[in-house]
């Protein structure tokens, strides 16, 4: 091995340059050359050796040790990243049997090899990984075995909802950011008796909304996760394709809202007149079809979240329905979290973690020979290497979110301390909350 390249795509991660750095001078100082690409797979895709030729220093460059020097605990991604999806046509193993639907595949593979690359570091998402199995795929289809570069993955996502993986570099930090953000709404909140609706990153699962509502004394949380008994409705939908017909759990706003507003009525009891409702943004694609229809998309088919205020909503209609329940007014304003913690200064543990994942993309890659594997870290920073194919689905080629499990000991350790803040007695998804003054005596 003489040379390898290293991407990363998608959103930003607080300790991106640890896992930059530690992987670049695990191999500097084995004699391998590393090129850093810039802003992902931007450049790669449309690589035509005439018309779009990879150009030094503008699409990437050789890093050097002055490069990565100190740069471990630094804000930002000194190769950028970019949100492209490569394998957009692609949808069924079929598809990379076909030329038109692989074309971009093809470019990337074609740019690294005249680039002389041995080795590729993918550093990404969950949307990443796919791209890395795609290329993996395609060039175990089309490509002689003499001619290919090898491809490992290294997880990165502040959502923390990978599966194959303890925990994701730059959740902490991330978490760590919108708690404190969080501690500073609530001191406002009790100072001007009044709520606040806060709206977190975290995609289609709840870890950051959870962990925020722990780290930020939250008097209630919900996420994705939670969409179940009073808070769901069922929805009919029809695929326009086949036009098989699917029944699926939907969020019911209503509900959500009353919920809310019988924990405030229960803390006003107890002469609490303040507090903090932390909502996973992932709610918004759990919206029944005709309230997230026309939602602008990525390019990974994902509704473009911030695009759609959720805290608005939620905090206009607590308002209303506070004022339908009591005949008073009651001062809730909103906010969404999320975008100042992705570049935040990387918290000691993301540092760490991202660090041992970047030395594990040499292990793997130099002393295991391995190719289309991911590195991941459990216990105390142990490297393994677990295949894509025990991470990727084989039928329709995508990843499985990891959700929070109901019932988990980090599940039930957010419904306690929401509990201990003085309001209802621990609850579980799906059930309706029974204020403590009108529990049934035992």
């Amino acid at each position: 091995m003489n040379r390898v390249a290293i991407v990363f795509s998608g959103g930003p991660a607080p300790a991106a340059n640890a896992v930059i750095a530690a992987a670049t001078t695990s191999f500097l100082e084995a004699g391998i050359e590393v090129l850093g690409i810039f802003h992902g797979y931007t450049n790669l895709q449309d690589y035509d050796p005439a018309s779009h030729p990879m150009v030094p220093s503008e699409h990437y460059r050789p890093l050097a040790p002055a490069d990565i020097r100190g740069i471990r605990n630094t804000r930002g991604i000194i190769i950028g990243t970019a949100r492209v999806n490569p394998g957009a046509a692609i949808e069924t193993p079929s598809d990379l049997l076909d030329p038109q639907k692989t074309e971009r595949l093809a470019r990337i593979h074609h740019a690294l090899a005249d680039l002389e690359v041995d080795a590729l570091i993918s550093i990404g998402g969950d949307d990443t990984l796919k791209t890395a199995n795609y290329l993996y795929e395609y060039q175990r289809h089309h490509v002689a075995e003499e001619n290919r570069f090898r491809i490992v993955h290294l997880p990165k996502t502040i959502d923390n909802d990978y599966r194959g993986i303890d925990f994701t570099f730059g959740f902490f930090t991330a978490v760590d950011v919108m708690a404190k953000e969080l501690l500073n709404l609530r001191a406002d909140c009790v100072a001007t008796s009044s709520y606040f609706m806060v709206e977190t990153m975290g995609r289609k699962a709840g870890w950051l909304s959870y962990g925020v509502a722990i780290a930020g004394e939250a008097s209630m949380v919900v996420s994705t996760e939670d969409v179940q008994g009073d808070l769901a409705i069922e929805e009919a939908r029809v695929n326009l394709v086949t036009g098989e017909k699917t029944v699926e759990l939907r969020l019911s706003i209503t509900a959500l809202v009353d919920r809310i507003v019988d924990m405030i009525l229960e803390r006003e009891r107890r002469d609490q007149y303040y507090g903090t409702v932390v909502l996973a943004e992932g709610l918004a694609e759990l919206l029944p079809q005709n309230a997230s229809a026309g939602l602008p998309r990525d390019e990974h088919g994902h509704i473009r979240l911030v695009a759609f205020d959720l805290a608005k909503v939620v905090c206009d209609r607590v308002q209303v329905r506070y004022e339908e329940r009591t005949g008073r007014r009651k001062k809730v304003r909103h906010i969404q979290l999320g975008y100042e913690s992705r570049c935040a200064p990387p918290h000691a543990f993301d540092v760490m973690l991202a660090s041992q994942l970047g030395i594990g993309a040499y292990r793997a890659l130099v002393e295991e020979q391995l190719d289309g594997h991911m590195v991941s870290v459990s216990g105390q920073l142990d490297l393994h290497y677990i295949e894509f194919s025990k991470l990727i689905n084989a039928e329709t080629l995508r990843t499985e979110v990891r959700f929070i499990p109901n019932g988990s000991d980090f599940h039930r350790l957010a419904r306690f301390l929401e509990a201990q803040t003085g309001r209802f007695h621990a609850w579980s998804p799906g059930q309706r909350f029974e204020p403590e003054s009108e529990k049934p005596s035992e």
